[in-house]
């Protein structure tokens, strides 16, 4: 006769506080657990749906400016500061933390189309239609760490260079002095390569130097250290690569991506598409690859073009990827620091979330005031996204939507850990699929797409009747990778 004895050890079953949590013993034999399989669906189904429940992307709007916001850039030196440049000239810091501006720097006669800060944090670059690139000193940490809200500084140029066309865009280098301009060409500068002497002077390189009101010099300059050209047509985009300091991509009107490298004295890689790139992109992991966004219309969908393409920089006859979704003109585009996603703001008046090498967004972000979106950029954290619109208002939007803010508990990141694995590993059931991907999208937007899809699958319907009733090999149909490029010089 066999008896079996329970044996517990008062140790391992005693609390030793009452605030301690219960042990629990568990057995994972799956022949005890014959509904596991069962369980597991209903907890990921569950998971799903909270995941919808609790998505609320917005987390505030930052207002100050009076007229449409035409561009960002983030601080490196702070986690939660970022400079925006408006239509009427205005430039702000921000604290995204409280929302709140910490300092204005005015002086821009016309609109900002370009602002960046250096490496280091310190000096901000600003430009735009009035033919001027501005040098500001950026407050210290201390400023954004100020709690009043009445205390917004003004600060003044340290230097400014006058030019004789307008400028449309700026870029520092990330590891370096110098910063590219883009306007009627490509203008490299380098703010330290000047003189401090209180006097007023002309140089050989036709520096010209002057005290202003507070003793502080001021430089105007009429030429700048290098210029490219290739070609007749406006520069409207230009970043430099995170990985190679002296190679730079720049976007045009006449449709083209140029690769520029300051160390020789010519171009380096010239690619022509059919529709213009409105804003470039590179991926910080993997520095030889970038992003481009497109400019698109509803007037013909079949012969305009409203998709992100990602190439890579050695390859350029072939976009290793095509990011649809978007119903009209993608206007501007930055990546993730992590280098998995990026984030992009269109002329519909919507921001999408894409991953690096997926076709489709993952996420879309609307509210019913916010209006074309000119700017977006990633936080230096990867954890917030932060649009400039149309109707003159910065917005501050979670990374991922049912994030929940604020320090978690072990056991809260761990539930949250659960729950994206039981999602992950029944993404492909049907009923989960279908929930995960679920967007509510506002009518226009909506109409906007089917009718992009019904012109579409006209034009390939259309193709297919033309190769059908042809002679055999008369007519190619190109892969949509190399369909909107046109050529590719050296």
């Amino acid at each position: 006769m066999k008896v079996k004895v329970i044996s517990r050890s008062t140790e391992e079953f005693t609390r030793e506080r009452s605030q301690d949590l219960q042990r629990v013993f568990r057995n994972f034999d799956p022949n005890i657990r014959t509904q596991e399989k069962a369980v597991e669906y209903v907890r990921a189904l569950n998971a799903a749906k909270l995941e919808k429940i609790f998505a609320r992307p917005f987390v505030g709007a930052m207002d100050g400016h009076i007229d449409a916001v035409s561009c960002m850039a983030k601080n490196p030196n702070h986690l939660k500061g970022i400079f925006s440049g408006s239509m009427d000239g205005d430039i702000r810091l921000w604290d995204i933390a409280s929302r709140r501006t910490v300092c204005k720097f005015p002086g821009h006669q016309g609109a900002v189309k370009g602002v960046a800060a250096s490496t280091d944090g310190r000096i901000l670059v600003s430009c735009g239609t009035d033919c001027i690139v501005r040098l500001w000193n950026v407050p210290s940490s201390s400023v954004m760490e100020s709690n009043d809200s009445s205390d917004k500084s003004v600060q003044v140029p340290l230097e400014e260079y006058v030019w004789k066309n307008a400028f449309w865009a700026v870029d520092h280098q990330w590891d370096g002095d110098r910063f590219a301009t883009a306007g009627a060409g490509v203008h490299i500068w380098n703010h330290n390569k000047f003189c401090f002497n209180p006097v007023i002077l002309l140089c050989s390189d036709k520096v010209l130097l002057w005290l202003s009101h507070d003793n502080m010099p001021l430089i105007y300059r009429s030429a700048p250290e290098k210029t490219f050209e290739w070609g007749t047509d406006t520069v409207i985009s230009v970043r430099f690569n995170p990985g190679q300091p002296n190679v730079l991509a720049t976007s045009a009107t006449d449709r083209s991506i140029v690769l520029y490298d300051l160390r020789m004295s010519s171009e380096v890689t010239k690619l022509i598409m059919r529709t213009r790139t409105n804003s470039i992109a590179w991926n910080p992991m993997e520095p030889i690859n970038f992003t481009a966004a497109y400019h698109g219309s509803l007037i013909n969908q079949a012969n305009e073009d409203c998709n992100c393409y990602s190439y890579d920089a050695r390859k350029l006859d072939e976009a290793k990827c095509v990011h649809k979704d978007h119903v009209s003109a993608v206007m501007d585009i930055d990546y993730s620091p992590t280098g998995r996603e990026f984030v992009t703001g269109s002329y519909d008046r919507t921001v999408r979330i894409f991953p690096y090498n997926g076709g489709h967004s993952r996420e879309i972000y609307h509210t019913k005031r916010m209006q074309r979106v000119f700017c977006i950029k990633f936080s230096c954290d990867a954890t917030y996204v932060i649009s400039g619109s149309d109707d003159a208002n910065l917005r501050l939007w979670k990374a991922k939507a049912s994030e929940q803010l604020g320090v978690l508990l072990p056991r809260e990141q761990k539930r949250h850990n659960y729950h994206e694995a039981l999602k992950n590993r029944y993404k492909h059931l049907p009923e989960v699929k279908r929930i995960v991907r679920h967007r509510h999208l506002p009518k226009p937007i909506f109409k906007a797409a089917a009718l992009r899809r019904t012109v579409m699958e006209a034009v390939r319907r259309k193709e297919e009747r033309r190769k059908a009733h042809s002679a055999p090999g008369s007519v190619t149909t190109k892969p949509l990778r190399k369909r909107r490029i046109i050529k590719v010089e050296e």
